[in-house]
C-alpha cells in the first residue's frame, strides 16, 4: 500500500491467512476492540469449519471467507494481510502480500532457514509492502523502557534470559474467548504441510547448519522457531548479538540451557516446558551498581501488564528498587498500534524480515552448539 496523508485517519481493510488460535484469542478481538483503526474483511483458513466460526466473531460486518490465500491476497478489500497458520506457509504467503504490494504482518517465526529468509526478503525489494513480523513483546510499553535503561548504562557484566512456562492450554482455557479447533481439512492439506515441514528442517539443519537431521534436532529448532524466537528477538535488541554461544544443553522436553558470550560478558538463556501453570518470562540486565529487568505474563490474557523493575545501589551499602507499571495496554494491542503507524508513514519496522533474519543465525549458533555436526 502507498501511504498517503489521506490514510491518517483510515481504517484499513485487514485480510486474515490462518484461523486457528492465535487468530481467535488475539487477532480478531484485537482488530474488533480497535475498529477505529482496523476492519477484519477477509478470512483464510484450510478449514470450512474454522472459517465459519471466526466469521461470526468479527464485529462490524461479516467477513468473506476463502481457501485461497492468492485470492485474499490479491482482494481490492484487503489492505493488510495477517498472516497466521502453520509455519511451514508464512514465507509463501508474505510473498504473495508483498507482490500485491500490501503490508503484512506474519507470526513468528517468520521462517527458520536463510533460504525462506532471503526469498521474503528479495520480495520485498520490489514491494510497495513491508513485512512486519510479530514478535509482540518487543512493542511492549515496559520493554521499550528497559531498552534505554540498559543503553544508558556504562558497562554490563552480565544477563539472563528465562522463558519457562507451563501449558499453554491453562491459559488459553482462561482467557475469555473460547478458541475452537477444527479437523475439517483434507488429508492433502495435511500431507502438504508435513512435506513443506520436513524440506524446510532438511534445509535448514542439514544444509545451512550442517547439523544431523532428527527427531531430537528437528523438535529443539522448532521450539526455538515458536517460543525461543520472542526470547532471542528481544535479547537482541536490548544488548545486541552475542559473539558465539560457549556451550548448549538442548534438552527436551523440558527445560534446555545456552551460554551466549558477548564482548566482556556472558548472558544465560534457560527456557523450556514444565507442567506447572506458570509464566517465568524476564531478561535481566547487570551492570555494576543496577540491575534492570522486564517480567512478560501470559499474552493469551488480555490486560496483564508487563513490569519494569529496576534495583540501584545508594549510598553506602544500600539499594532501591522500583517497579515501574506505565500500562494495562497488552503488547498485542501496542503492537497493532505501531503496525498501523507503520502502513501510514510508510516506514519499514523494526521487526522487519531483514531483523528476524537475525534470529535464524542465533538458531544455527545454538543448534551448532548443541547437536552433532553433519559431514
Amino acid at each position: 500500500m502507498s501511504p498517503s496523508t489521506s490514510t491518517v485517519d483510515r481504517v484499513f481493510r485487514v485480510g486474515i491467512i490462518g484461523c486457528g488460535e492465535i487468530s481467535q484469542l488475539a487477532h480478531i478481538p484485537n482488530i474488533n476492540f480497535l475498529a477505529h483503526k482496523f476492519q477484519t474483511t477477509y478470512l483464510c483458513d484450510v478449514s470450512q469449519q474454522s472459517l465459519d466460526h471466526c466469521a461470526k466473531k468479527v464485529l462490524g460486518g461479516t467477513p468473506k471467507t476463502t481457501k485461497s490465500a492468492e485470492e485474499l491476497c490479491a482482494a481490492d478489500d484487503v489492505d493488510l494481510v495477517i498472516i497466521a497458520n502453520a509455519d511451514a506457509y508464512h514465507v509463501e504467503h508474505g510473498i504473495l502480500a508483498l507482490k500485491n504490494d500490501k503490508y503484512c504482518l506474519i507470526e513468528k517465526p517468520a521462517s527458520i532457514c536463510f533460504r525462506d529468509m532471503d526469498a521474503l526478503i528479495e520480495a520485498e525489494k520490489t514491494s510497495k509492502g513491508k513485512v512486519f513480523v510479530g514478535t509482540m513483546r518487543r512493542y511492549a510499553t515496559a520493554f521499550l523502557d528497559a531498552v534505554r535503561e540498559v543503553g544508558g548504562m556504562d558497562k554490563i557484566i552480565y544477563a539472563r534470559v528465562r522463558d519457562i512456562i507451563g501449558p499453554n492450554s491453562t491459559s488459553v482455557e482462561q482467557s475469555g474467548t473460547f478458541p475452537q479447533r477444527f479437523s475439517d481439512f483434507s488429508e492433502v492439506d495435511s500431507q502438504d504441510r508435513v512435506a513443506r515441514e520436513e524440506d524446510i528442517f532438511e534445509q535448514a539443519l542439514g544444509k545451512e547448519f550442517g547439523v544431523v537431521v532428527t527427531p531430537e534436532s528437528k523438535r529443539m529448532l522448532r521450539v526455538l522457531g515458536a517460543l525461543g524466537t520472542h526470547d532471542l528477538s528481544a535479547m537482541r535488541e536490548i544488548i545486541g548479538m552475542p559473539r558465539s554461544v560457549a556451550g548448549a544443553i538442548l534438552s527436551l522436553p523440558g527445560i534446555f540451557s545456552v551460554l551466549f558470550q558477548y564482548d566482556g560478558f556472558p548472558v544465560s538463556y534457560e527456557s523450556g516446558l514444565c507442567a506447572v501453570p506458570q509464566f517465568d518470562a524476564h531478561i535481566e540486565v547487570y551492570s555494576p551498581e543496577k540491575t534492570v529487568r522486564v517480567e512478560f505474563d501470559t499474552p493469551y490474557v488480555k490486560g496483564l501488564p508487563v513490569i519494569l523493575t529496576i534495583r540501584e545501589k545508594v549510598g553506602d551499602g544500600g539499594f532501591q528498587e522500583r517497579k515501574i507499571r506505565k500500562t494495562y495496554e497488552d503488547p498485542y494491542t501496542l503492537e497493532f498500534l505501531e503496525l498501523y503507524d507503520c502502513v501510514v508513514e510508510g516506514k519499514t519496522p523494526k521487526s522487519s524480515a531483514a531483523d528476524a533474519r537475525r534470529d535464524v543465525e542465533l538458531f544455527r549458533m545454538i543448534m551448532q552448539a548443541g547437536f552433532e555436526k553433519s559431514g
